[in-house]
């Protein structure tokens, strides 16, 4: 069998590398493809020589940006690895792997021990009920103390992590701890880890609880059912220790993913869901390759060569050249014209997918991140349960610097937002600025450096403006006469109007109280829309005007040069002049806050947000050692806070912010607003 056939589905294996940047991930990918025969040398990270890493970008900063697929047979099973990266920023491209994968593998790296994103993704497995499995690398390194990682692992994450094999000679080789159990190891010994296996594999199963407590043992080829179900149930998380750079324990990776892994059949179902909100019911799947399609679009590209590629995993039924599929609620279906395996970038053309294939579609402009393909139209309203995913909320406003080109900088970076959950691009109306919002500082340069390196592409940055906005705090009369004669008909419009304070947020109120036909109702609208013309541009800062009702209660006419124009110029003037009256202000915004990082940088991030004008609402302890605080704080002081947080926690901390409401801004921010704007002259 080679990588590129569809084999029966009982010989497909799904596992998705995942775990935080430089545990070795990628180097491990390669030396998988090697051991298995896939690929004749193994490639190097630094020279840019991956399957993995086959984005040009990828190769310039060394390390993963996408989930890259790559296949692989061993023992004629079918391995299909997705290969993430760790980044925390690059989130949006390691969580969706996990939707189309049976087996979550976490790597650890032997020298620094588990970390946050480890911990992170361990969570978001179980939450999808994955079979996990860990994985600790570079046990060779000097200075590792793999007997202190178990330890720290079945701490951390429960006393179900039990190892498969331990490491011997310290780490040259690894010593198989469920089938042979034979050697001597660096640490504890393969007869105890062994027992320890069987005893907590054979508690899922009554049966063979009686068999071990009569017989001593049970051996391991009869543990197949009730390990699987160990696994569905997170009762037994398994431990492999490897060497990526060596070699040594990818062998013996490569017998467990085949030997004990589950396959489409065995794995836990995913969550389909069939409708929205409380009456959704839920569906599952069914890894049968006749019954209708049902497969899911965890992955997007636009590839410069083969247009927009789709990269799905087929849940059940069968794809192949023509199928007709529909994309989620669509009516119009389309046919599939080609049908990829994926190596990294390499792209080979195939004829089916069966369950649990991993393949690709391209042409397909209707394609979209989290899509439900499939070919029956009773199916329609099924999609996936929702990735949590963290809301992007560093910013930058960008421009091109070539005038003319704003289309096609939304077009570009629109291209990168349908690749990634976690970016987003917002024409900001309060600021006039187009900004994109990502999940920290290096999430937001390799999109600039993307535009500029693959789209050849210049842009101009600056931090966004933040969306100030004024009010006023008095009652106040305006009024003003429009008057201009230019040698035949003139204009004449007379406003007389008031404006009054309302509560925070009951945003803007206009009031016609006008008699006797002073002003004609024909001219009330242009009446309007010079006072919300005057609200929208601002008076003292340049910031729209919200919470205020304006009441019109008085004006004149003039028979022949009355117009609209003259009105709604005449009732801008006057919005300015009683504002100016009505002692105005400048509004901030505040937004809620909430930060997640180690308990040990508590202290320093509760400062640091009390130095912005921060309150701290409330602190909750979260598992292995991280803390949540919750609280409010000026959106102005969060400019670039990602990259404080950063600093203050080496890179384990994150964070989200939503609008919560708006308030009067310190007196020293309100006059260095006002003295940069330069305000509108009323003749």
């Amino acid at each position: 069998m080679t990588i590129f056939e569809s084999p029966d589905i009982a010989a497909i294996r799904n596992v998705a590398l995942v775990g935080a940047s430089a545990t070795g991930k990628t180097t491990l990918t390669e030396a998988l493809l090697l051991r298995a025969g896939a690929i004749k040398t193994a490639g190097c990270v630094e020279r840019g020589s991956t399957v993995s890493d086959h984005d040009p970008l990828e190769k310039r900063v060394q390390h993963s940006l996408n989930t890259a697929v790559v296949n692989c047979v061993h023992d004629g099973i079918r391995i299909q690895w997705l290969d993430t990266p760790g980044a925390l920023e690059f989130v949006g491209q390691s969580l969706p792997a996990l939707e189309a994968v049976e087996t979550a593998a976490v790597v650890i790296s032997a020298t620094s021990g588990v970390d946050s994103t480890a911990q992170r993704m361990m969570a978001h497995a179980a939450d999808r009920k994955l079979d996990r499995m860990i994985i600790v690398n570079r046990i060779d390194v000097p200075g590792a103390d793999c007997a202190a990682v178990l330890a720290q692992i079945r701490d951390v994450f429960g006393r179900e992590c039990l190892p498969l094999n331990l490491p011997a000679e310290r780490g040259a080789r690894v010593v198989d701890c469920f089938f042979n159990r034979e050697g001597s190891t660096d640490f504890s010994s393969p007869e105890a880890a062994h027992q320890a296996l069987v005893e907590q594999v054979v508690e899922v199963d009554a049966e063979f609880v009686d068999r071990y407590l009569n017989q001593g043992d049970v051996e391991a080829t009869e543990l197949h059912g009730p390990l699987e179900q160990a696994l569905r149930e997170g009762h037994l998380i398994p431990v492999c220790f490897v060497s990526a750079k060596t070699g040594a324990g990818v062998a013996e990776l490569l017998d467990v993913v085949a030997k004990l892994l589950p396959n489409p059949t065995e794995g836990n179902a995913p969550d389909f869901l069939d409708g929205e909100g409380a009456d959704a019911k839920l569906v599952h799947a069914t890894p049968d390759p006749d019954k209708h399609v049902l497969a899911h679009v965890f992955k997007v590209t636009v590839d410069p060569y083969v247009g927009k590629m789709g990269v799905l995993r087929v849940h059940q039924g069968t794809i192949t050249r023509d199928t007709p599929l529909f994309v989620g609620d669509a009516r119009k279906c389309f046919k599939v014209g080609h049908l990829f395996r994926l190596q990294g970038g390499e792209h080979v053309e195939i004829s089916r997918a069966v369950p649990g294939d991993i393949c690709a579609i391209a042409k397909v402009d209707a394609l979209h991140f989290d899509a439900v393909l499939h070919d029956a139209a009773e199916d329609s309203h099924i999609h996936l349960k929702p990735l949590a995913f963290p809301v992007p909320v560093h910013g930058v406003a960008i421009q091109p610097k070539r005038h003319g080109d704003e289309q096609r900088l939304w077009d570009l970076v629109q291209r990168s937002v349908d690749e990634d959950p976690c970016l987003r691009i917002e024409q900001v109306a309060a600021t006039h600025e187009t900004v994109v919002y990502g999940l920290g500082e290096l999430h937001l340069r390799m999109l600039l450096d993307r535009l500029r390196d693959v789209h050849k592409f210049e842009v101009e940055t600056r931090p966004p403006r933040t969306a100030y906005r004024e009010t006023v705090t008095a009652k106040a009369e305006g009024h003003h006469r429009h008057k201009k004669q230019t040698g035949g008909a003139g204009q004449f419009g007379e406003v007389f109007l008031r404006v009054e304070p309302l509560p925070r947020g009951a945003g803007f109120e206009f009031v016609d109280i006008v008699k006797g036909g002073a002003i004609p109702g024909q001219f009330m609208q242009a009446v309007e829309k010079g006072v919300r013309e005057a609200l929208a541009a601002g008076v003292i800062a340049g910031y729209a005007v919200e919470d205020i009702r304006v009441t019109v209660h008085d004006g004149k006419s003039h028979s022949v040069d009355s117009k609209d124009i003259a009105f709604a110029t005449a009732a801008r003037k006057a919005t300015w002049v009683a504002i100016m009256e009505a002692r105005p202000i400048v509004l901030e915004p505040i937004v809620d806050v909430e930060i997640l990082a180690p308990a040990s940088a508590m202290g320093d991030i509760t400062g640091d947000l009390a130095s912005r004008r921060g309150q701290v609402n409330g602190t909750e302890a979260q598992l292995g050692g991280a803390m949540i605080v919750r609280g409010q704080a000026p959106a102005a002081e969060l400019i670039a806070y990602a990259t404080r947080l950063n600093a203050m926690t080496s890179g384990e901390g994150h964070y989200t912010i939503a609008f919560s409401h708006y308030e009067p801004a310190p007196t020293s921010v309100q006059n260095a607003l006002r003295k940069e704007h330069k305000p509108v002259e009323v003749d």
